[in-house]
C-alpha cells in the first residue's frame, strides 16, 4: 500500500458507499475526470479493509505501465508472486489467489481497459475470496462491475469541502494566507475561485499553491481571464475535462520559461525518478544540468511535481498523469519528443550497465533497491530501445541478468531477452551475455533441456571469443542444468576445480564464483560433505572479501547442508539462519523458501518437532510465491521430506498439522 496523504478532506458519502460495496460486491470501478481524486479516495476507502481481509489489501500502480503484456507480471510482483514455473503467468496468478481472501486495487487503468477487464475476469472466476477495486477514467464494462462516478468536491457555501481543500493547500504554501480565510469578504472570493474550478481537487491544489505569489483577488481575476480566453476551443470536451485542462494550462503559463521546459522534458518519465536521472535526461540548451535541481524545486513548490522520500532510495519525484500528459503534448510542440525519449532510454541503459558492474561488490543491496525502485523506467527504456536501437536493448537486457535471475523477475526477463535476441543483430559479446541471461531464466523455470542447449551454445561462442569469464558463466549454466534434474557427477565435471583451471579467468569474477557454487552443490549431492564444506567456505570467504551478499548466502546454505550431512544439526541451523538473513535483505523468495525447508530439517534433527512443522508451513507459503516447490529437484525434495518425517515422529500427526497450518498462515509480503 502507498502511504496515505497527510490530509484528506470530505468524501464522507462516497466513503460510506464504498465501505458497503466492498463488503457486498466483487468488482467496483471508480471513474471520473483526471485529477478528481479517484486514487486518493480509493486509498482512504481501503485503509480500513486491511483488518477485514485475511490476506490483506494489495495496491497495484498501473500508471507507469505502457506494455499491456506486462500487466500480469506487474500484478504478480505487487502481490509477492515471484513465479519461477514455465506455466503461463496468468495461470500461476489465478492458482496463487484461488484460496485467498484479499482486496486487490488496480489504480489508473484507463490505458489498459481491455487487458484489465480480461485479467479481472480470470482472477474473479478462480478466486471466490477476491474483491477488485479499479480506478479509471472509464469503466471496464463487465457484467458484474459496479461503477461509482467520483464527482468533484462540493463547492457551494462558506464551509464547502472544496474551499477547505483550497484553504489547506494555500496555508501549506503560504501560512500568511490565513488572513484571507479569516475575512468573510475575501473568503467569499476564495469560494468563487473554487466554484470556477468546479471543485476538482487537483485544480484546487494547483491554484492554492499560487497564493505564495498572488492575492486571492488577483487569482480570481486571472482565472476568469484564462477561462474566457479558452472557452471557445476547437476540440470539444466535457465541462469538467475542460476545467482541468484549462487549469493545468493556466498553471503552465504561470511557470517560468525554464520550468515549462523542464515540465515538458520530465513527461518522458513513467512513474517516479530521482534527481540524477532528471539532470541527465532533461538538461540541455537553455537548461544546464547545474540548474535542473533548482528548477525542479520550483515545479515541486507549485504542485506540478510531487516529491517523496523512499527508504534506501532518497528523494523521488513524479508527475500526476494529467500533468504528465499536458507536458508530453508540449514536448511534441517543442519537437523534442524523440530526442528526450532517446536520452531517457540511454540513461537507464547506462544505469543497468553500472548495476551489472557493481552487483558483485559491497553496493549489492543498494543496487538491488535502486534497480527495484527504477523498474517502471527500465521497462520504458527497454520498450523504446527494442524499436529504436535493438543492439542497445540487447546489451541492456543482458546487463540486467542479476535482476531477472536473482530478484524474482524471471517471466519478464525471459520475455525481454527473447524479444531482444530476435530483433538485434548478432554482436558477439552482447549476444553471448543476453543468451546466457536467457538460459538463467530457463533454468529457474525448469526448462532444463533448453537451458542446457543454451549453455552449450554459450560455451562454444565464448571459446571463439577467447573470453574466460564467458566460458565460466557458460560452464555454470550447463552444470546447473544437469545438476538440478539429478546428475551431480556431470555437473562436477563441467564446473569443478579442474574445469575452472582449464578455463582460467578471475577467481573473483561472477563466472568463477558461480562455478564454485555449482561445485559445492554437486559435492553435497554426492555425499562428499567435507569437500563441499571446504569449497563452500572458500566461496563464502571470497564473497565476504568482495562485500557480496547474494552468493555468500548460498554458500551459507551449502555449509548448512554439509553440516546436516555430517550430523551437526546445531551448526546447520546456525548457517541457515545466516543465509536467511542475507536473502531477506535482497528479497530473494527462492532463497528464503530453500532456507526455511533446510532450517526445518535442522531443528527437527535437534528434536523441536513443533518449530520444524511451523517452519515447513511457512516454507510452503513461500514456495507458493515461487511456483515450483523445491524447484523440482529430487535432492531438495528428499531433504524437505526428511524434516517432515522427523517432526511428525517427534510430535505426532495432529500436532504437526496444527503447527504446519500456523506456519502456512505467515505473511510472505
Amino acid at each position: 500500500m502507498p502511504p496515505e496523504p497527510a490530509s484528506f478532506i470530505g468524501r464522507e458519502p462516497e466513503l460510506r458507499l464504498l465501505g458497503q460495496l466492498l463488503r457486498e460486491r466483487r468488482l467496483i470501478t471508480l471513474t471520473g475526470v483526471g485529477g478528481v481524486g479517484k486514487s486518493r479516495l480509493a486509498l482512504r476507502a481501503v485503509a480500513d479493509a486491511r483488518h477485514t481481509r485475511a490476506d490483506g489489501v494489495w495496491w497495484v500502480e498501473l500508471s507507469p505501465l505502457r506494455d499491456p503484456t506486462l500487466l500480469t507480471a506487474t500484478v504478480a510482483h505487487a502481490v509477492g508472486l515471484a513465479d519461477h514455473s514455465p506455466r503461463p503467468l496468468d495461470e500461476e496468478l489465478c492458482a496463487w489467489m484461488a484460496d485467498r481472501e484479499l482486496l486487490l486495487v488496480l489504480d489508473t487503468c484507463e490505458h489498459l481497459v481491455s487487458d484489465c477487464r480480461h485479467l479481472a475476469g480470470e482472477l474473479l472466476q478462480s478466486s471466490p475470496g477476491l474483491t477488485i477495486l479499479i480506478t479509471s477514467r472509464e469503466p471496464l464494462r463487465c457484467a458484474i462491475e459496479e461503477v461509482v462516478e467520483v464527482r468533484p468536491l462540493p463547492c457551494d457555501g462558506p464551509d464547502s469541502d472544496a474551499l477547505a481543500l483550497f484553504r489547506a493547500r494555500a496555508l501549506a504554501a503560504a501560512p500568511r494566507a490565513a488572513a484571507v480565510f479569516a475575512d468573510p469578504e475575501r473568503a467569499a472570493v476564495a469560494a468563487e475561485v473554487c466554484r470556477r474550478l468546479d471543485g476538482i481537487p487537483l485544480a484546487l491544489e494547483l491554484a492554492g499553491a499560487r497564493l505564495r505569489l498572488w492575492t486571492v483577488e488577483q487569482m480570481a481575476e486571472r482565472i476568469g481571464e484564462r477561462f474566457e480566453m479558452l472557452s471557445d476551443v476547437r476540440v470539444p470536451r466535457p465541462p469538467r475535462h475542460q476545467t482541468m485542462r484549462t487549469t493545468i494550462g493556466w498553471s503552465h503559463e504561470l511557470c517560468e520559461p525554464l520550468e515549462r521546459l523542464l515540465w515538458a522534458r520530465l513527461s518522458v518519465f513513467t512513474g517516479d525518478f530521482d534527481i540524477a536521472a532528471a539532470r541527465a535526461v532533461c538538461a540541455g540548451g537553455p537548461l544546464p544540468a547545474a540548474r535542473v535541481e533548482r528548477v525542479l524545486a520550483g515545479l515541486t513548490a507549485k504542485s506540478v511535481v510531487l516529491r517523496s522520500e523512499e527508504r534506501g532510495a532518497g528523494a523521488r519525484y513524479r508527475l500526476l498523469d494529467t500533468i504528465r500528459e499536458y507536458g508530453h503534448d508540449w514536448l511534441g510542440e517543442l519537437g523534442e519528443t524523440q530526442l528526450v525519449t532517446d536520452r531517457h532510454a540511454h540513461w537507464y541503459a547506462a544505469l543497468s550497465q553500472a548495476a551489472d558492474r557493481g552487483w558483485m561488490g559491497p553496493g549489492q543491496v543498494d543496487w538491488y533497491r535502486r534497480i527495484t525502485a527504477e523498474q517502471a523506467q527500465l521497462r520504458t527504456a527497454l520498450e523504446h530501445l527494442l524499436t529504436a536501437d535493438p543492439t542497445a536493448a540487447l546489451e541492456m537486457a543482458g546487463n540486467l541478468w542479476f535482476y531477472w535471475f536473482a530478484c524474482g523477475h524471471v517471466h519478464e526477463g525471459r520475455a525481454f531477452l527473447e524479444r531482444a535476441l530476435r530483433r538485434a543483430p548478432r554482436t558477439e559479446v552482447a549476444y553471448n551475455q543476453a543468451l546466457w541471461s536467457l538460459g538463467l531464466t530457463m533454468l529457474l523455470q525448469g526448462d532444463m533441456d533448453e537451458a542446457r542447449r543454451i549453455g552449450e551454445q554459450c560455451a562454444r561462442d565464448a571459446a571463439h571469443l577467447a573470453d574466460p569469464e564467458r566460458e565460466l558463466r557458460a560452464a555454470y549454466l550447463h552444470a546447473a542444468s544437469v545438476l538440478m534434474p539429478g546428475d551431480p557427477v556431470r555437473a562436477l565435471e563441467l564446473s569443478g576445480p579442474r574445469a575452472r583451471a582449464g578455463h582460467g579467468g578471475r577467481p573473483t569474477g561472477p563466472g568463477w564464483l558461480l562455478c564454485k557454487l555449482s561445485t559445492s552443490y554437486s559435492l553435497c549431492a554426492l555425499g562428499r560433505f567435507e569437500e563441499a564444506t571446504e569449497e563452500a567456505r572458500s566461496l563464502r570467504e571470497a564473497c565476504a572479501e568482495l562485500g557480496e551478499r547474494w552468493m555468500r548466502a548460498y554458500a551459507d546454505y551449502i555449509l548448512a547442508v554439509a553440516a546436516l550431512g555430517l550430523g551437526d544439526h546445531g551448526e546447520a541451523a546456525r548457517h541457515v539462519r545466516a543465509m536467511l538473513s542475507g536473502k531477506r535483505l535482497l528479497g530473494d523468495r527462492l532463497g528464503i523458501a530453500l532456507g526455511l525447508d533446510l532450517l526445518a530439517t535442522a531443528v527437527a534433527g535437534l528434536g523441536d518437532g513443533e518449530l520444524a512443522a511451523r517452519l515447513l508451513g511457512t516454507g510452503h507459503a513461500w514456495w507458493r510465491t515461487v511456483g515450483r516447490p523445491q524447484m523440482g529437484s529430487p535432492s531438495l525434495t528428499a531433504m524437505r521430506d526428511q524434516g517432515e518425517r522427523q517432526a511428525r515422529a517427534a510430535i505426532g500427526d495432529a500436532a504437526f498439522e496444527a503447527a504446519f497450518r500456523g506456519g502456512a498462515a505467515a505473511s510472505t509480503g
